[in-house]
């Protein structure tokens, strides 16, 4: 099991930045597909990006693409999303969450579908103001 405790959300004005982290527990992050996924208020919970076990692959919602970029630190347990010209509408709690997608997958491998992610961080309201 792993256990993902996200932080760095926060209030900044439209095109400002912020930096979300996602630290995970255990010695196996690695073998973890990451994603972030976020849910504004009334809506639901949609995906933004993701990164295969290597780092070597990402893919990102075209809501984002552009502006948002994930990465991980294998050897720190974490990922990061970082998230520049940020807009009102990018307002939401973001979730990290984790896929242990079997190995012959291979190290490449990513999902955007929040169903084949089994572990989920608590959320990390980001607040975008116009």
């Amino acid at each position: 099991q792993v256990q993902l405790v996200e932080s760095g959300g926060g209030l900044v004005q439209a095109g400002g930045s912020l930096r979300l982290s996602c630290a995970a527990s255990g010695r196996t992050f690695s073998s973890y597909v990451m994603g972030w996924f976020r849910q504004a208020p009334g809506k639901e919970r949609e995906f933004v990006a993701t990164i295969s076990r290597s780092g070597g692959s990402t893919y990102y919602a075209d809501s984002v693409k552009g502006r948002f970029t994930i990465s991980r630190d294998n050897a720190k347990n974490t990922v990061y999303l970082q998230m520049n010209s940020l807009k009102p509408e990018d307002t939401a709690v973001y979730y990290c969450a984790a896929d242990r997608p079997p190995a012959w997958r291979g190290s490449y491998y990513y999902t955007i579908d929040e169903n084949e992610y089994n572990y989920w961080g608590q959320g990390t309201q980001v607040t975008v103001s116009s």
